[in-house]
């Protein structure tokens, strides 16, 4: 079984930082992700990366140039830098896990989710 442990979340002012991480534990995943859910909407990807770091995907400009998405292999870490962080971004941010090695943004290809972790951007 897979574990998935997210922590960062936190309230932030707009225009401020944030580093979420999700350590994994128990078997052997691959790809990673990202992905938040809005109030009253649905999840949406925010990022993803592949087991090597190698390749990433950030899910349209609203995150592209603001949030970067890394992984640590020798931690078992994967981490969400946010900057410039805006009310917009406030949503309950999740971290995923894949056994597939190539890059992939669809949430039915992620086989296990964290808890989750809040983040809310006040204004």
């Amino acid at each position: 079984q897979v574990q998935l442990i997210e922590s960062g979340g936190e309230v932030v002012q707009a225009g401020g930082s944030l580093r979420l991480s999700c350590v994994v534990s128990g078997r052997t995943v691959y790809g990673m992700g990202w992905f938040r859910q809005a109030p009253g909407k649905e999840r949406e990807v925010v990022a993803t990366i592949t087991q090597s770091g190698g390749s990433t995907y950030y899910a349209d400009s609203s995150v592209k140039g603001r949030f970067t998405i890394s992984r640590d292999n020798a931690k078992n870490t994967v981490y969400l830098q946010m900057n410039s962080l805006e009310p917009e971004d406030t949503a309950l941010y999740y971290c995923a896990a894949t056994r597939l090695y190539r890059l992939t943004s669809r949430a039915t290809e992620y086989t296990y989710w964290g808890q989750g972790t809040q983040v809310t951007v006040s204004s």
